[in-house]
This record gives structure tokens, sequence and C-alpha cells, in this order.
């Protein structure tokens, strides 16, 4: 099929505007910029990944696991964000080894000058990550790094309406998401927790018919219990580094 193809020329051409774009200088944020405010709530593929409280309770340190994969950003008009985001990680020798990453963070956005965008969390967010595979098969960790956007543009789609296209600090695109609310759907801006930990539930390896099974359309709330600390330096970087890929 041909949209495949095309889609691949687009993004490959929007990614060339961007990495212009930040090396430009000043740029003006217009209608040719933006069909529309980038205020609201955006999600990706079928939305089933969303911000706010349908998708963790930070408290509680839960997440509420969607039906699919997918990521959600939100911002309010007075600069403050929200991302939750879920998907799996292959891995090329171990085809049976699925990671998966579920996580949430929120704080204060600043659309630059250039048309980048630094997002800078409160400290409170955290992630959760499966592996069967690993020594620790289960373990819930804090994710608090700042971001940088090189880009971002919105434009019309004539199906799904507005749709947010967002460019990582080297290029890379993050899955393009429509407005599903033009009111941000988030928790409340400002930090929920004060403590920072690293949290483990289990050192037993867990099936992935128990890890990856199949989702019903009513999102399941799951947490873990603290059993111990993660000392193990490559756990620490591939927790921080899961979610920015």
């Amino acid at each position: 099929m041909i949209f495949k193809p095309l889609l691949t020329v687009v993004l490959a051409a929007l990614a060339q505007f961007v990495n212009a774009q930040d090396d430009g200088g000043d740029i003006v944020y217009d209608a040719e910029h933006n069909a529309t405010s980038i205020v609201g709530t955006w999600s990706s593929q079928s939305g089933a990944v969303t911000t706010g409280p349908e998708f963790v309770d930070p408290a509680k340190l839960t997440f509420f696991y969607p039906r699919n994969t997918g990521v959600s950003f939100s911002f309010t008009a007075d600069g403050f964000y929200e991302i939750a985001r879920y998907r799996f990680l292959s891995n090329g020798s171990e085809p049976t080894c699925i990671t998966g990453v579920i996580g949430w963070v929120h704080g204060t956005y600043t659309l630059n000058s250039n048309g980048s965008i630094t997002m800078v969390p409160f400290g409170d967010g955290f992630q959760q990550i499966q592996d069967p595979c690993a020594a620790i098969s289960n373990f819930i960790e804090t994710y608090n790094v700042t971001e940088y956007f090189r880009g971002w543009r919105i434009f019309q789609d004539p199906v799904q309406g507005y749709k947010l296209h967002l460019f990582e600090h080297d290029g890379r695109p993050v899955a393009p998401q429509f407005l599903r609310s033009e009111t941000p759907n988030m928790h409340p801006t400002r930090s929920l927790r004060n403590d920072t930990w690293v949290r483990v539930d289990s050192k037993e390896k867990r099936s992935l018919d128990h890890t990856f099974q199949k989702r019903s359309s009513a999102p399941s709330a799951r947490t873990l219990r603290t059993e111990g600390l993660v000392a193990a330096a490559g756990m620490v970087a591939l927790a921080f580094s899961s979610l920015l890929l």
C-alpha cells in the first residue's frame, strides 16, 4: 500500500523542517505553525492512553493499565504539562523477553522562541518496568527527567481532527497525537508526593502470559509491594532511558 511510504516521507519532511527551525532562530506561533492551540489533552492511536486520574493514582503508586499502548500529553494555558506513556520494548536476541514500561510525569513547560519545548518535572513522577527475563522482573522507580522537544506542529486532519506532532531533542518524531479534549485532563498542577525512592515488587520471574496478558476494554489497577531497593546501575539506566525511546 502507498500509505506507509507516504507517511514516512511526510515525517521525514517534518523532521527536516524541525531541524531547520531549531537552528534558525525565533519563529512565529501563528495559524501556519498551529492549526489550533496546544492547550488540552492529546493522545495517540485509539486514545486508550490518556493523562489524568483514569491512568494513574500517584498517592497510591498505582497505574490503571489501558487496553492498548500509547502516549498522551496534556498542556494548560498557564504553563503546566502532564505525560502518560505505556509501551512494550522488544528484545532482538530474545524475542520472548518483552519489556513492558508504563510511566507518568508532570511539571511545568516553556514554549521557547525557536519553536522547541522544555518540560521540567515536579519531581514526583514514576514508572513501572516489567521484564519476565530479568533477575528483578517487576519494579517501580522514580522518573523525573527534564525533557526537550526540538519542535512541534499542529495540523488539521480531515478525519480525526487536530493532530499534534512532537519531535525529540534529536529530531525523532513522537507518535502523532490527536486532540481528545480542549480542557486538559490532568492531576493537580503541583507536586503530589515528597519521597524519592526505587521500589521492587518481586525477584521472581513472571511468564509472558501473566505479565502481558490480553487486556479487556476495562483498565485494571496494579500496584507494587515494597521489598527492597534496586542498586543495579544497569537497571536504573534502562528505567530512565526507556520512556524516552
